[in-house]
């Protein structure tokens, strides 16, 4: 984990929320298993890429890496061999010349503003044959209807009611946005509810309980999936 001076509590916070997870079932394990462990000769944008610790990992790969991100950080604090962009990404991506075989955006649609302007731009972005893959929130997911249902909306740090969230949507509402945008959906993978992230521990226990989860998620994923992971493709339409 990145360590910055004068950071304060709400940088901490997101430093938690967006650090690797090293779970078999999280989105972040089961993107690194989606993407060719051979990037040479590849180019791969990562959309809201934090200290770039994901974007560190493709371009040990080979891959030619991208990050954008709306901070800079201090010299020998952000990966060496990952180009950075800084730009606010809620409205539009900045202008680039080059396109991608892949562009990654994790855990990051949901807190835009301008969420389908954006997919529209990184459509413009992909190369003929290149693959959008994000990881979104299930608004659907058993745990926050039940919520909802006792009359409940908090506002939490991270999680599916991250008070940083702008949309809130389930699999049909995220479906439609990806097909209006330009986007065929190739495929979808689901994660379970991160229990070792909310127990703070990767015992037995709470691996367990996310195998155990990610199987129901399996079965039912509208209802048991935490997140989606969606591989997208251009529409040619």
């Amino acid at each position: 984990m990145v360590t910055r001076e004068g950071m304060g509590a709400t940088d901490t916070l997101a430093q938690q929320s967006y650090s690797f997870k090293a779970s078999p079932w999280s989105s972040h394990s089961q993107i690194l298993g989606l993407i060719p462990q051979d990037g040479a000769g590849l180019s791969l944008l990562d959309v809201g890429c934090w200290d770039g610790n994901m974007a560190a990992r493709f371009a040990d790969r080979g891959f030619q890496v991208t990050g954008i991100e709306r901070q800079s950080w201090p010299a020998g604090q952000f990966p060496s061999n990952v180009k950075l962009i800084v730009a606010d990404l809620h409205h539009e991506i900045p202008p680039l010349s080059e396109r991608f075989d892949y562009i990654l955006c994790a855990d990051v649609l949901e807190h835009l503003l301008e969420c389908p302007k954006v997919l529209v731009q990184l459509r413009s972005l992909l190369k003929p044959n290149g693959r959008l893959i994000v990881s979104v929130p299930n608004s659907g997911n058993f745990y926050f209807r039940a919520v909802v249902l006792s009359g409940r909306f908090p506002q939490d740090e991270k999680g599916l009611f991250d008070r940083t969230h702008i949309h809130f949507r389930v699999w049909s509402g995220w479906r439609e946005l990806f097909v209006q945008s330009g986007y065929n959906v190739a495929s979808v993978l689901l994660t379970p509810v991160p229990f070792s992230v909310f127990l703070n521990s990767q015992n037995g226990l709470a691996r367990g309980l996310e195998w155990l989860f990610w199987r129901f998620a399996s079965v039912w994923k509208t209802l048991f999936a935490y997140q989606f992971i969606v591989i997208l493709e251009r529409s040619h339409e």
